[in-house]
């Protein structure tokens, strides 16, 4: 069996609607998509797209995105009820949300674990993956979350990274006797946002930054995630949210992003790599492909 990923397809646009359609209905029947977050913010639309997708692959694996949790027109009380939904309606029709053993009888079975996150929008805390920007607006208020995404009770008082981080726990909690893949859509650590170099790229900022005032950083993910990672051992880690596709090894895990993104930033040549589909990261019946594809 196959294992291939792919993140923040947004198919509220329509020409990402259209790449998503295309996904061939017979060539993976046998093969397993891991969906790292970020499809639709219209709950019906992300119904509609996962039920695509399934139909199209022999197992999919989904963890929601922070446009998946939006409420901007619909009768949720609360971004938790609305993830709550979503996850037990996956259940019931059989999309992946929990850990499953694939391959069980190959030689290179592994464990898919999707763990829920979100991120820590703090400075000052040390789960924070921030980092200083320049002249950035301290309130982050052109970050559509501020406005779509509402927590139980008063917001500024639930702790969303801890929640999710808490129902990780209870997954990271088995004992896996395989190697590990585990998903999450938030990114786990504070290189993930760089290049190779492991620092801002400022010409790359130069050309690319259209909002100098945005911090990605304070939204980006949390470190909880990491000691997750740590504490599950996982040989790779599938994650998205930056729209930067990258596959690097860091302490012994690869750790993959493979997103689609917005047409604007594939134009713009931001999202590299998804002009040739989909990414495949492992087969159970081939060792070789623990080191990369």
């Amino acid at each position: 069996m196959r294992i291939f990923i792919l993140s923040d397809i947004h198919i509220d646009f329509s020409e990402n609607a259209k790449w998503v359609e295309q996904i061939s209905e017979e060539d993976f029947q046998q093969d397993a998509l891991i969906l790292a977050g970020d499809v639709a913010h219209v709950y019906e639309l992300l119904q509609e797209t996962l039920l695509n997708l399934k139909a199209k692959f022999k197992h999919l694996f989904f963890v929601p995105g922070n446009h998946d949790l939006w409420i901007p027109d619909s009768g949720w009380t609360d971004s938790v009820e609305k993830f709550t939904s979503l996850i037990n309606w996956c259940r019931s029709i059989g999309i992946i949300t929990n850990p499953l053993l694939l391959g069980e009888q190959d030689k290179n079975s592994v464990w898919v674990v999707p763990l829920p996150s979100w991120y820590n929008d703090s400075s000052q805390n040390e789960n924070s993956l921030y980092r200083e920007k320049p002249g950035e607006d301290q309130q982050n208020r052109m970050w559509a979350d501020n406005y779509y995404i509402h927590w139980p009770g008063a917001d500024r008082s639930f702790a969303a990274d801890a929640y999710f981080a808490a129902l990780s726990e209870q997954i990271i909690s088995q004992i896996y006797a395989r190697p590990i893949i585990s998903v999450s859509h938030f990114l786990p650590r504070q290189e993930m946002m760089f290049g190779d170099s492991f620092k801002p790229d400022q010409e790359k900022i130069r050309k690319f930054d259209r909002n100098p005032k945005f911090n990605f950083s304070r939204v980006a993910g949390s470190v909880r995630i990491e000691k997750q990672i740590r504490k599950l051992g996982s040989a790779i880690h599938v994650y998205g949210h930056q729209h930067i596709n990258r596959d690097r090894i860091l302490d012994g895990t690869r750790y993959v992003a493979h997103c689609l993104g917005y047409p604007g930033e594939r134009k713009r040549g931001m999202v590299k790599g998804i002009e040739q589909g989909l990414k495949q990261i492992w087969d159970t019946t081939e060792v070789r492909s623990q080191e990369g594809i």
